[in-house]
């Protein structure tokens, strides 16, 4: 389930991407600059976009991460829970 939520995290990240570049391509294209100019700029915007898609992907990994690890707490609260009901022990409920 994991490796299926990061498998859809990526492609959404890629697509964000691909499109940023296709619009800045565009924009590039269209615009009257000189050939120096526009590549000054082509550089500067590719080296943002990649500074920003590294943030974007620090984050989702965190989240992912974070998110994993409640699921983890919450499975094993249950197993813990159904454990101590088929031993006929009191269920006590963590608020926590």
């Amino acid at each position: 389930m994991s490796n299926n939520s990061e498998g859809h995290a990526s492609v959404i990240l890629m697509a964000f991407v691909l499109g940023a570049v296709t619009g800045a391509a565009t924009a590039f294209l269209m615009a009257p600059t000189s050939g120096e100019e526009a590549r000054r700029v082509l550089n500067e915007k590719a080296r943002e976009g990649r500074e920003k898609a590294d943030v974007a992907t620090k984050q989702g990994r965190e989240f992912v991460q974070r998110q994993r690890d409640h699921l983890s707490t919450a499975v094993a609260r249950g197993r813990e829970a159904y454990r101590r009901a088929q031993e006929g022990g009191d269920v006590v409920e963590d608020q926590g």
